[in-house]
């Protein structure tokens, strides 16, 4: 039986750094990044980004895809670069207070169609991150985020809340629970490439929601609970006040 240490140091690459996984420079050289809004034409390149970014999960049906672009056209983002997409973003609008640490995915996102999309709610949640592998490093991923903060700034809601995969639990598993690999992963001792970058873009860990995804093999099922605050919210002002100038 090794110990933590050993089983952490035969999971890691061996040049694996942090830098090398949430802090990397744009390549030299690299055309324009822009961020818009996601189009039906767009579909099938979105499930095939899926399906190399997660082979053993379904990619989203175009049906699905649709289906959120009905619900919340404003959440649905794409990157493109050169005429080309490689990352898409998906996000709606929830009440938080009906979902909260016991939710799943498939239960917040309505099975794919955010069907739960409320826009009554304060809490722009994240469904999901998708970079073509083959172009990381380039900011592809920093960009999407940035764009779902200023959105959340936009409609002025009080928070974005997403829950990140933890790719490399499974090859520690059998040594430590979900919640201390990701602990160790805050602490800077495992360079998740999930978790680690989503820190670096403002979020706060919360916790680890079990069975958020079953089909996650590489995730053993499970996901770190995030939380990135919205600086400008305001809240609403009472009703009994919306018409008086502010003293």
């Amino acid at each position: 039986m090794y110990t933590i240490e050993e089983t952490l140091r035969n999971a890691m690459p061996p040049t694996a750094t942090l830098a090398d996984v949430w802090r990397k420079e744009p390549k030299p050289g690299r055309q324009a990044l822009a961020i818009r809004q996601t189009r039906p034409e767009d579909f099938p390149t979105i499930r095939e980004l899926q399906r190399k970014a997660y082979p053993a999960i379904a990619p989203w049906t175009e049906e699905q895809l649709a289906a959120q672009l009905l619900a919340f056209p404003e959440g649905q983002m794409v990157a493109e670069m050169g005429g080309q997409v490689i990352g898409t973003s998906a996000s709606l609008v929830v009440m938080w207070d009906d979902y909260a640490v016991d939710h799943t995915w498939k239960g917040i996102t309505g099975a794919g169609t955010f069907g739960t999309h409320d826009p009554a709610g304060r809490t722009l949640y994240g469904a999901e991150v998708v970079v073509d592998a083959s172009r990381r490093g380039n900011g592809v991923g920093r960009a999407l985020y940035q764009a779902r903060r200023r959105l959340c700034q936009r409609l002025n809601l009080r928070r974005i809340i997403a829950a990140g995969r933890l790719p490399g639990y499974r090859n520690v598993k059998d040594v430590m629970s979900p919640e201390l690999y990701a602990m160790r992963v805050v602490w800077g001792d495992i360079p998740d490439p999930v978790l680690r970058f989503q820190l670096s873009q403002g979020f706060h860990y919360c916790g680890v929601i079990h069975n958020y995804l079953p089909e996650d093999e590489p995730s053993c099922g499970h996901a770190a609970l995030i939380v990135w605050l919205n600086p400008r919210y305001a809240p609403p002002r009472p009703a009994a006040l919306a018409g008086k100038a502010a003293p």
